[in-house]
Order: structure tokens, then sequence, then C-alpha cells
């Protein structure tokens, strides 16, 4: 398939172009930038010059593929009308054939036990914008469209990622922080894993959603930053900070930070065939430099 890639340049989608390309697959990338599309076209994909306003250009090229997956966000205050108004652009280009939107698990909040994509959600301020979104982009597998959901868990590897940005590279200078007791758990996904599910989601039935977890493993946001601070070359200076430092820290990422999840991927297990790699979390986060 020709598949439309938004947020191809970055940290997950550069993985989701490789898996893509690994299951034969030709990719056409979004790239607002000539950074973006160095990176993209490195990776074999054809840049499509643009950006989530220009909707003109996600609308055309989703009128000449066959499927889209959309992992680009915008991190300002209008966060939620550009991702909808890319994702309306998109699907309405499409029609029935296949588009992933992106979503993600922090939207369940803080979970009691294992949950899964039927849980009530409860989400942090950082994410609550999701649910109305997701919710009109879903309606249309029943209107004319081919909607899925990926729902990503905090994704890691090869030094990537928040915990790679706000753990791992502040532990070069200083000690890893956890908040609190730091005895909450997180739910992760390997940038590898959840590429592939990205790819599997592609065949899914309209409306799926799917959460994107390593569910054989939930460890605590003390364990990943004590497993940072080794990778950073100071074992044993994980330390703790208060939630106010925490807000001053990490900034809105501090109340998902400190969620407490497990959450199961057993639906993208049973239906979608899809397997995480047998990995030691702990052991990798230590290395990934």
């Amino acid at each position: 398939m020709r598949v439309l890639v938004t947020g191809g340049s970055g940290y997950l989608g550069q993985a989701t172009v490789r898996a893509l390309h690994r299951h034969g697959h030709q990719v056409l990338a979004l790239a607002r930038g000539d950074d973006a599309q160095r990176r993209v076209t490195a990776l074999g994909a054809t840049a499509v010059r643009g950006g989530l306003t220009d909707l003109d250009v996600l609308h055309k090229t989703a009128l000449e593929v066959d499927a889209a997956i959309h992992l680009a966000a915008d991190d300002g205050p209008d966060t939620a009308e550009l991702d909808l108004a890319a994702a309306t652009a998109i699907q309405d280009g499409l029609g029935l054939r296949p588009y992933v939107h992106t979503g993600g698990v922090w939207v369940y909040g803080n979970t009691t036990g294992v949950v899964d994509e039927t849980a009530t959600q409860a989400p942090p301020a950082i994410t609550a914008w999701r649910a109305d979104n997701e919710q009109r982009i879903l309606e249309r597998a029943g209107g004319g469209g081919n909607p899925v959901l990926v729902m990503p868990a905090v994704v890691y590897g090869h030094g990537g990622g928040l915990i790679g940005r706000f753990l791992g590279a502040p532990a070069r200078a200083r000690a890893a922080h956890y908040i609190g007791a730091g005895d909450n758990r997180w739910a992760l996904v390997h940038v590898e894993d959840i590429a592939e599910l990205y790819v599997a989601a592609l065949g899914a039935p309209a409306g799926g959603v799917y959460a994107g977890v390593d569910d054989t493993q939930s460890p605590t946001m003390r364990q990943i930053a004590e497993a940072v601070s080794i990778a950073a070359g100071h074992p044993g200076t994980a330390s703790s900070i208060t939630m106010t430092q925490a807000r001053h820290e990490f900034g809105p990422l501090a109340d998902a930070f400190a969620l407490d999840q497990r959450v199961s991927a057993a639906h993208a297990r049973r239906d979608l065939r899809w397997a995480p790699a047998a990995r030691e979390v702990l052991a990798e986060l230590a290395t990934d430099g």
C-alpha cells in the first residue's frame, strides 16, 4: 500500500516508516521543513512538503494514497483544533480507506488493577482534549470512514522519547528524579514494537481501539529513574522530588508522570496478532545511552 504518514520525521514516526517499509509498503511522509524532508527521504520515504495546518495538502495527498497514519502533534495552545482539522482533512480524502489515529493510554488516569480499552477515562489535563477528538474521528466508522485508534503507552527505546528527554537527559548532569516514593507504575512500550502495531492497525476493522502496551512489564517510576541514572553513568543518584517540584521540572507532564497505570494489550494481541518483542525494560533503559 501507499501510506501517508504525518510526523514521519519524529521519534515514533521514523520507527513507523521503517516498519512500513519492512512490510512492503510505500511511504509518503509529511515534511514541514528541510530537516524533516532530509530525515524522511533518508528512510526511503517520499517527502510531501507541508504541516498540519496545510489542510489542502493533507486532503490532496490522502486522495492519492491507500491509507494514512497520523502521528504528528502540535504542542501549542491550539493542539486539539489542529489535530481534529488535520484528521478531518485526511479522512475526507481517504473515504473508506484505512485511517489510523494516535491516542494514548494516559487518558485512563490511575488504574485499579489492569484495565483495557473499555475502562472509564479520567485523563490528566495535558491529554484531556483527546476524548472529544477521538469520539468524532471514530464516529466515521459508521458513516463512510475507516478509522482505527492506536493508544500508545509511554514510548521508550534508543535513548529517545519522554524517558530519554525528561529523565535520561537530566541524569547526565544531575540526578534523575521520581515523584514522591516513585512507586507508581508506568505503562511502557518500545518504539519498535509500537511501530509494528501501527502497521498492523492498517488491517484492523473500522472503529477499532487498541492499547499499545508491553503489558508483561510495569516498572515503577523510581525503577525507571534508577535505570536511566545507570545509563548516564551515575548509578545510585536517582532521587525523589515533590509534586510541586515535579510540576516545575516537568511542566504539565508531571501529573501524567505521577499516574499509576497497568493496561492490557490483549485486544491488539488477539485481533491484530501483535506481539511486543521479549525485552527486559529496566536492563535496556540502563544501557540506553
